[in-house]
């Protein structure tokens, strides 16, 4: 038998084998939409892992510097009450975020909605300073829902009609607001008793949300628990929360269902925007008592990696909000040993890193050849 002939028949051998050896493949599933509720759980430990090797680098214990974090937010009244002041904007921001992504809808632009709300809100302070509480208060939520449903419709518009990208318009007008603030609180809302600080006259009591005690905790938990509650009745018992979810599903089955897609974007825009605006009232009328620069850390941002992590579901909302409210708060006390509050931003990018990750590897699934 020659060399040739003999190779062939080796070849001809172990070919099952090789194919037995290599009988999968990997491949994205049509079927899975979306991640399983373990994935959040197991993104936030990762995230927790990556953050701790950054700062042991820094010569810092991981398990203290979270232990300082833990006890900061959530170990003490004041830690609780402060973690619950920032995950009211959080919660509704994250709210409004949630609605517009039942459709498919990226609203990047909370942050400008939230701060077109806050500058509405402040605009009664300064043309209506005389109103009673009964009065103020809800004029104040009138104007931040008109405002903030506006920023959202200047982006809802274009999408609908125009088909332009609402991820660069909503992200661009993000910018005009906070240019707009920059003007407001620099120049002719400027308090001409701050000593030059970038900020609007103190409100009045008439134009404070109440308070819980000696605490700073607000009334704007109130409105952002009923905002939820409103949210979870509509999307499971009525007709257009019927519509949305089917829209989500599958937006060509409700188009030939009768469904109107571009009136669905639009009042899922204006009422995503009106959310963030509420949240903006409720940060400078709860907290702040004025408006000035700098007014949002981030909300608007964070909340679309809280609307993520909740899965947009209710519940998932307000213990996300809860999460990284904390995360702000113990933030800020691991100061104390020697690291910047930034690590808490750090940490919600790992989050949102992983989670989106996750997302990405639950789509793929390994089937067997043949």
């Amino acid at each position: 038998m020659s060399e040739r002939s003999a190779a062939a028949l080796i070849g001809e051998q172990e070919t099952p084998a090789a194919k037995g050896r290599f009988s999968f493949r990997l491949e994205i599933d049509p079927a899975r939409k979306e991640s399983p509720w373990w994935m959040t759980i197991v993104s936030v430990v990762l995230a927790l892992l990556l953050c701790a090797v950054f700062i042991a680098a820094n010569g810092k214990n991981p398990v203290e510097v979270y232990g300082k974090m833990l006890r900061g937010a959530f170990g003490s009244e004041f830690g609780i009450t402060e973690t619950l002041v920032k995950a009211i904007p959080l919660l509704l921001c994250g709210l409004g975020v949630s609605i517009a992504y039942r459709i498919s809808v990226w609203n990047i632009g909370a942050e400008g909605q939230f701060v077109a709300g806050a500058i509405a809100a402040t605009a009664v302070t300064i043309y209506f300073p005389g109103l009673p509480f009964y009065a103020s208060i809800p004029l104040m939520i009138v104007f931040a829902i008109a405002a903030g449903g506006i920023w959202g419709a200047l982006t809802a518009i274009p999408k609908t009609y125009f088909q332009v990208n609402e991820l660069i318009t909503s992200l661009m007008l993000n910018y005009v607001a906070l240019l707009a603030l920059d003007y407001v609180v620099f120049d002719p809302w400027r308090d001409p008793k701050g000593f030059n600080f970038p900020g609007t006259p103190m409100f009045t009591e008439a134009q404070t949300l109440p308070v819980l005690g000696d605490t700073r905790l607000h009334f704007g938990l109130v409105i952002a628990l009923a905002a939820v509650a409103l949210y979870a009745f509509m999307i499971r018992y009525t007709r257009w929360g019927y519509e949305l979810r089917l829209i989500g599903a599958n937006p060509e089955a409700a188009n030939h269902a009768g469904i109107n897609l571009k009136r669905n974007i639009l009042i899922v825009m204006i009422v995503s925007g009106a959310l963030a605006g509420i949240a903006g009232m409720s940060e400078v009328s709860g907290v702040a008592h004025r408006l000035m620069y700098g007014i949002s850390p981030g909300y608007g941002y964070t909340a679309i990696i809280v609307a993520w992590i909740a899965k947009l579901h209710p519940l998932g909302l307000v213990a996300a909000s809860v999460l990284f409210g904390g995360l702000i708060v113990g933030g800020y006390s691991v100061q104390t040993l020697g690291l910047p509050s930034s690590i808490s931003t750090m940490l919600q990018g790992a989050i949102l890193f992983f989670l989106i990750a996750g997302n990405m590897a639950a789509k793929f699934r390994l089937r067997r050849n043949g």
